[in-house]
């Protein structure tokens, strides 16, 4: 070997030996700065409040010591805040809020090259039901009421919804399917734009999350038709799921998780998924659930990836039936 050849080797070897020293330490002392929790919709939606009070309580538990940053990336239908945290490839210090149904659209769709192996899965903590709601005003009482309007006068009525492609759009596209009813729906920056629209009487109906809406609801400018769950919410115990109106296929709901871009250092998505799975067990988490009327469910890294490659299946249908993604 010439001496050329043998000093440009150890150089190779050093600069290794750096490297993997670099990324040790790195871990290790994950996190050592301020960590930027990304959300894809405007204050004041579901996803923005589940990441202000989490990052506001895992620093108060003392399991995450750094501060924690809410940045809300809104727009595209949440592809301008899925790109940016894509674009930190390897960056632990970015941590994208997930709302499932708007990332699993997002991701079946090819032409924005956003598909789930752009994302490292961390931790899923809940499931956050929608629930279909019109005005107190409103003549519908009923949401037999309301889908034979839809039967009657197709395509009169216009159904809220935060992004044109996220779940309370699935929903409705379940519902026309289902019921036969025709239903037009307009899209909001967020889940209380949304809110707010319906209970000002400027859109019929809407189907986010009680717990966006659960302050008009209290104060008697909403009124619950029917909630996508599994069972009964204890807050608005009054009003039946769709699958005891006899529509199985609407079980839905906004999964509430956390996500790191791609190729992020094993150990430091480690001690997120700890710190997370730590948190689930804290009373601070259970009041939190409870006020927000979460179905609690804690998945860890790998079961999330499992749970977000089966959902992304489902939701091809729905995204080839509205002209989503092409077959």
């Amino acid at each position: 070997m010439s001496k050329a050849c043998f000093v440009r080797r150890c150089a190779e070897i050093i600069a290794c030996i750096a490297c993997v020293l670099t990324t040790q330490v790195s871990a290790q002392s994950f996190p050592s700065k301020q960590l930027e929790f990304i959300v894809h919709t405007s204050p004041g939606g579901g996803t923005d409040v589940f990441a202000r009070a989490m990052g506001e309580m895992l620093n108060r538990e003392k399991l995450i010591t750094q501060p924690i940053l809410v940045v809300n990336r809104v727009g595209g239908g949440g592809a301008i805040a899925f790109n940016h945290v894509k674009s930190k490839r390897g960056d632990p210090y970015t941590v994208l809020t997930v709302a499932t149904g708007s990332l699993l659209s997002a991701a079946a769709r090819t032409e924005l090259n956003l598909g789930l192996e752009n994302y490292t899965p961390i931790a899923f903590l809940a499931m956050d039901p929608q629930v279909i709601s019109v005005a107190a005003d409103s003549k519908f009482k009923t949401m037999k009421e309301l889908i034979e309007a839809g039967r009657r006068e197709p395509n009169s009525m216009a159904m809220a919804v935060t992004t044109s492609l996220g779940v309370s759009r699935h929903l409705l596209y379940l519902l026309d399917k289902e019921t036969g009813a025709k239903f037009k729906f307009v899209a909001f920056k967020g889940g209380s734009e949304a809110v707010t629209a319906v209970a000002g009487g400027h859109v019929h109906f809407t189907a986010e999350n009680l717990s966006e809406m659960y302050g008009h609801v209290e104060s008697k400018r909403l009124r619950v038709l029917a909630v996508t769950g599994e069972k009964r919410l204890a807050a608005v115990p009054g009003a039946p799921t769709l699958l005891e109106l006899g529509f199985p296929m609407m079980v839905l709901g906004t999964g509430r998780g956390f996500a790191m871009p791609a190729g992020v250092p094993k150990e430091a998505a480690a001690t997120m998924e700890a710190a997370l799975r730590k948190f689930y067990q804290t009373p601070a988490w259970k009041e939190f659930a409870a006020r927000n009327m979460y179905e609690e469910k804690f998945l860890g890294s790998a079961e999330f990836a499992e749970y977000m490659q089966k959902r992304n299946g489902e939701l091809r249908e729905f995204l080839l039936a509205v002209g989503a993604i092409k077959p």
